[in-house]
């Protein structure tokens, strides 16, 4: 093996796969067996991440950085003047048991430029992840790239050997995809998402009646959408993210916020700030969307089509409806519990829990941890003590800030480097 070659290749592959943020392991459930390396639990897989929330644990690389679309956005673009560079499946294969074995990763996300065309593409990602199941006996956790356009046959081959599929989106409209991607066509990114959310019914429906029915992407799939590149509201983004949800049971959607690699009109130019910031208010909307019970017309609509860049979705949308408020913390139901700014549903479930024994006080709140610099303005407890109330929604928003100090880092870091 030529050491130096494959180090090159690494260097070059993994830093053009930086882009690519969906690469959560949690939900896959495939336990060690035979005696084999490595197990990737319910528990999911711990991970180091970067203060932009770029996950390092695994072992991201691109099989191959050739591709043959010019997509604007894309670093790798076949129009681009960049250090072209491929891994063999046996050179994948070889890495990702020689870095666990080593303890650098816990898995592998693995994905593509496509070259020649999907199929040929897809076949290829399904080699490395076959060979490590069936010829290294590697129980780890596996995450591949769902390539646009692959046919349905190698998507329900690929869930087979991989934990979790994802396809990334990648531009949430139709008509953003046109404009940046011309070559794409946004029917070639559905269809996998189609195959997979069928074959993962079909299995666990078999699963029920036959227990040894093999596991089909245990961790479900996910998909990502670069957030900037185009003009996009949130609102668009957001109703993107809820059809698939929806429409395809994903598991997540990441939101990436657009980092400016190449000169072109039709895109922020180089040396635009990444929205950071936008990407976490969509992160936090989407976190509202999932688990506190939120409607997405209650928080993006005609009316209000983009997220507050200075506070987050869920103090928005009260500042909105202070007509709902104040509320009783010691009546008011677990929905609206949940509705409460500085209130997360770890707190609810406690205050729900301590209500039953006594009336609840603001020490009492303070020491169940709900941010009191935002929740005292919108609910009562057993006290005397009110936070008036004859500010308008403006005025509170400022108060509030006024009294809050949440900071955000724009320095982006690269990823973890495997070689010092």
């Amino acid at each position: 093996m030529n050491y130096e070659r494959i180090k090159e290749k690494l260097e070059i592959l993994a830093d053009a796969a930086k882009y690519d943020v969906s690469c959560s392991s949690s939900g896959s459930k495939r336990a060690n067996k035979n005696g084999g390396l490595g197990n990737s639990n319910g528990t999911g897989i711990c991970h180091s991440y970067t203060e932009d929330g770029r996950c390092v644990s695994l072992l991201k690389i691109l099989l191959t950085n050739h591709c043959i679309f010019d997509c604007a956005y894309c670093v790798t673009r076949k129009s681009n003047d960049i250090k072209r560079a491929a891994f063999t499946v046996q050179e994948v294969v070889d890495l990702t048991i020689n870095f666990y074995r080593r303890n650098y990763i816990e898995g592998l996300f693995l994905s593509s430029g496509i070259f020649k065309n999907p199929d040929t593409t897809m076949e290829r990602l399904i080699r490395v992840a076959k060979k490590l199941r069936e010829e290294e006996n590697f129980n780890g956790y596996i995450h591949l790239k769902s390539i646009p356009g692959a046919s349905d046959e190698l998507m329900k081959e690929a869930g087979l050997y991989a934990d979790r599929l994802s396809v990334n989106i990648e531009i949430p409209t139709k008509e953003g995809l046109k404009l940046l991607a011309p070559d794409k066509d946004h029917k070639d990114f559905i269809q996998p998402m189609k195959a997979v959310k069928s074959n993962i019914e079909i299995y666990q429906s078999e699963k029920r009646l036959i227990k040894n029915t093999p596991i089909y992407a245990p961790a479900g799939q996910s998909t990502q959408m670069i957030v900037g590149a185009t003009g996009e509201s949130d609102k668009d983004i957001m109703y993107s993210a809820h059809f698939f949800y929806e429409k395809f049971k994903m598991k997540r959607v990441y939101y990436s916020g657009y980092i400016p690699v190449a000169d072109d009109k039709r895109l922020p130019s180089i040396g635009t700030a990444v929205p950071v910031i936008r990407e976490n208010r969509l992160y936090q909307t989407d976190w509202l969307l999932r688990f506190y019970g939120f409607n997405i017309k209650e928080l993006l609509n005609e009316d209000q089509p983009n997220l507050d860049m200075d506070i987050d979705p869920k103090l928005s949308w009260a500042l909105r409806n202070l007509h709902l408020f104040p509320l009783d913390i010691n009546k008011c139901s677990k929905e609206m519990l949940s509705r409460i700014p500085g209130v997360g549903m770890k707190s609810v479930r406690k205050i729900i829990n301590a209500r039953r024994y006594r009336k609840l006080n603001w020490e009492h709140l303070k020491k169940i941890g709900i941010a009191l610099n935002r929740s005292r303005y919108f609910i009562t407890c057993d006290s005397t003590y009110f936070e008036k109330k004859d500010l308008t929604p403006l005025q509170l928003k400022n108060k509030i800030l006024q009294e809050s100090s949440i900071k955000y880092s724009t320095h982006l870091n690269n990823q973890l480097t495997l070689f010092s």
